[in-house]
């Protein structure tokens, strides 16, 4: 399968990662990708970049190193209403937004509970993609989940870093294949993201390729593959790029 974006990455602006924007740029264009986000934390995260960080994308470049460069968050989801840590005026400066549930940001409930703060978050216009709804410590209920991201015009996201063997986030495969068979009865399309916190974890999804080719994946329902995929849910894309204005 051809896969020419990566749109989940952190630089260590989250306060956890290790690289800059400017060499996770270039990690992205040594992998050939067509298509880079970076996506730092929310600031409820600790460590991560005050909110002031993201109202400030306009000084950066739309290409960088020769890949089409997009800038967002990765929010948290902080209750079960699915409220986030940033708010509208902030979200729309930037190109996109995932968000995600984390610990600390947010008390695990119930399945219902869990499942509806997602619910919650994909409400938020500004939201496109579902990061790592596959994490055992906050079950969520996969038909929802799908159904939901169907209706909200969502993406649901494939994590590559949850599927790594020392993830902190256990049971992820099991998790995803619960979640992708509904995705398929709903015909709700997926991204892929690496999560890379290092430069060279950019672009790396073969974890979740694996997973996906087993499950038998139909690849019209994988947005990873073309620009054109994406643009429904950005719709940026079809600019020229520039960032809007901060201050």
């Amino acid at each position: 399968m051809k896969d020419i974006m990566d749109l989940h990455t952190h630089t260590i602006a989250s306060g956890h990662a290790y690289n800059t924007l400017y060499e996770m740029a270039q990690a992205a264009a040594a992998q050939k990708l067509e298509l880079f986000g970076s996506t730092e934390h929310g600031p409820r995260m600790p460590g991560a970049a005050h909110e002031m960080y993201f109202i400030n994308f306009k000084v950066i470049p739309s290409e960088l190193f020769g890949v089409r460069t997009l800038m967002g968050c990765e929010l948290n989801i902080l209750d079960y209403e699915g409220h986030v840590d940033l708010l509208p005026y902030q979200l729309k400066k930037m190109d996109y937004a995932i968000a995600s549930l984390h610990l600390p940001c947010f008390t695990a409930g119930t399945v219902a509970q869990n499942t509806a703060a997602l619910v919650g978050a994909m409400k938020n216009p500004y939201v496109k993609i579902i990061g790592h709804p596959d994490d055992s410590r906050f079950p969520i209920d996969p038909d929802t989940a799908a159904a939901a991201a169907k209706e909200h015009h969502v993406l649901l996201e494939v994590n590559n870093s949850s599927l790594n063997p020392r993830s902190s986030r256990k049971g992820a495969s099991e998790n995803y294949r619960a979640l992708l068979e509904r995705c398929v009865h709903y015909q709700t399309p997926i991204v892929i993201g690496s999560d890379a916190h290092m430069a060279s974890d950019v672009g790396n999804h073969a974890a979740a390729h694996a997973l996906l080719e087993e499950a038998q994946f139909p690849e019209e329902l994988i947005v990873n593959t073309s620009v054109e995929k994406l643009i429904p849910y950005i719709p940026s894309l079809t600019g020229d790029g520039t960032h809007e204005a901060g201050f």
